[in-house]
């Protein structure tokens, strides 16, 4: 039996600005949209949102819409105003999370929340996301309106949860798990589900590729949570220990708890209790003494794995190899 598309070596993992080249015409094409649909009347808007777009970021969520319509055989451009309006709710999200959290540097450079203040950028946060719903409209594709609205309410629920968390030293494995799957993860599915859709792709391969921008999702979350242990912060971009500082209980965290001595587990829950970070390189200690970061990697690797085994269930392509690369990439990255 040959080996499963998982399990088969595959090239040197790519750098993603090396996989973004491969799709470099359509992602250009989404910058120039995102750049004339965030102009806005108001000179406030128009300085924040320039704020934002030129602090650049991954883009990996217009780049997934891209991929994933690609890999379903589009035709026509929809796709790219669809990639647009995927970052915009994205950027939406940072912006108003930045307030939630009290965050001053993101990507390295101050919040929008930092430079203008919290009401401004709540505001245009509000601007980005309606003008998103706006350019969904303008798609015209039913589908296209109920995957994001859905999408768009798992996220907030998981918003709701993960500050519920905040503090709870309690809590396991499976809930913050749930908190990624809706907070982050589903975006990365919805990217994938309208590649598709906009694609006319058989539901089975709809189906498929947004299996693989779930797993692709949570797969990212996780190294993120462990790069704010382990990042080089002039790399990653902020802070790190900012999780902690906001008494994020995240996986190295939870494994920690539940895996280190009882000393080790008191100062942990402690941490997370009060915030801060007071006690960092304690905790850093912790973590690394009980293998929590190799632990929560390997969860990470789990997830790509499942990611990849969904691509299976694609026509053989160039851009299937691309969604392959990427899933690796989502693991072995230092930013």
């Amino acid at each position: 039996m040959n080996a499963s598309l998982s399990e088969q070596p595959r090239p040197p993992v790519m750098t993603l600005t090396e996989i973004r080249a491969l799709v470099q015409a359509d992602l250009r094409a989404v910058d120039a949209v995102i750049r004339s649909r965030l102009k806005s009347a108001v000179p406030l808007v128009d300085q924040i949102a320039e704020h934002i777009i030129s602090g650049g970021g991954k883009r990996l969520r217009p780049m997934l819409v891209v991929l994933a319509a690609r890999a379903c055989q589009v035709e026509g451009d929809a796709h790219v105003e669809a990639a647009a309006f995927i970052e915009f709710i994205h950027t939406a999200t940072l912006l108003h999370d930045d307030v939630v959290d009290a965050s001053n540097l993101r990507r390295g450079r101050p919040t929008a929340n930092a430079l203008f203040g919290n009401t401004a950028a709540v505001l245009v946060g509000d601007f980005v996301y309606s003008r998103a719903f706006q350019m969904m409209v303008g798609v015209d594709n039913m589908r296209v309106l109920q995957v994001l609205a859905d999408a768009t309410n798992v996220i907030a629920e998981g918003e709701v949860m993960q500050l519920m968390n905040c503090h709870n030293a309690d809590v396991t494995e499976a809930g913050y798990l749930e908190v990624i799957r809706c907070k982050t993860a589903k975006l990365f599915e919805a990217a994938t589900r309208l590649g598709a859709i906009l694609a006319a792709a058989p539901r089975e391969q709809e189906d498929a590729i947004a299996d693989y921008g779930s797993h692709l999702g949570s797969a990212f979350q996780l190294v993120d949570d462990v790069l704010d242990y382990s990042g080089d912060q002039a790399v990653i971009g902020k802070n790190v220990g900012d999780d902690l500082a906001e008494g994020k209980p995240t996986l190295p965290l939870i494994y920690a708890i539940e895996h280190g001595t009882p000393e080790q587990a008191q100062r942990v829950r402690r941490a997370i209790e009060h915030g801060g970070r007071d006690d960092l390189t304690g905790i850093i200690e912790a973590i690394q003494a009980t293998g929590a970061l190799d632990y929560a990697r390997e969860q990470a690797r789990r997830q790509a794995r499942t990611a990849c085994q969904a691509v299976e269930r694609l026509p053989n392509s160039k851009y299937r190899d691309y969604l392959l690369q990427l899933a690796d990439f989502a693991v072995t990255r230092t930013y």
